[in-house]
């Protein structure tokens, strides 16, 4: 079986995988990372998004060996050390963006990439870019609103 070697929330991780092991499998499975969930298997969901090389990207449509040497953020990587939430978390928690939590994962790392991207996203430009997110809870206003007020403490 082939060894994968990368970059995962700034740690060096290695495992030994099957060829057909997907990224999210290495990461749940072998890793322990849990908190990039599986909704679909089918890259219709988005709650697997993770950054890749510093793109966000479902990791159930990549397999585990296309990652060998990259760099993997997960939403374990994406608060402080100390468990000080990021901007865009702590805009999901005050603004009510979340209902079960499934999809929060992945609707904060597809997030975070719009913002890099562009740092003051307009409501359409926020619901054209999380159109392959669903959330089953919330009817998307909340998290519309979190995105948004997450962007603005993030350019503060």
């Amino acid at each position: 079986m082939p060894q994968v070697s990368l970059t995962v929330n700034g740690k060096k991780a290695s495992a030994e995988v099957e060829s057909r092991t997907l990224l999210v499998q290495l990461l749940r499975e072998k890793l322990g990372l849990t908190g990039t969930h599986v909704g679909c298997d089918t890259s219709q969901c988005g709650a697997c998004v993770v950054h890749v090389n510093g793109k966000s990207i479902k990791s159930c449509t990549i397999l585990a060996v296309q990652c060998e040497g990259a760099e993997v953020l997960t939403i374990e990587g994406v608060a402080k050390p100390d468990g000080t939430l990021h901007p865009m978390q702590n805009a999901f928690r005050e603004n009510h963006g979340l209902q079960c939590g499934f999809c929060t994962p992945g609707m904060v790392m597809s997030a975070l990439d719009l913002v890099k991207n562009n740092p003051a996203p307009k409501d359409r430009e926020i619901r054209e870019w999380l159109e392959g997110n669903l959330c089953r809870c919330t009817g998307y206003h909340n998290i519309v609103k979190s995105i948004e007020a997450g962007a603005a403490a993030m350019r503060k």
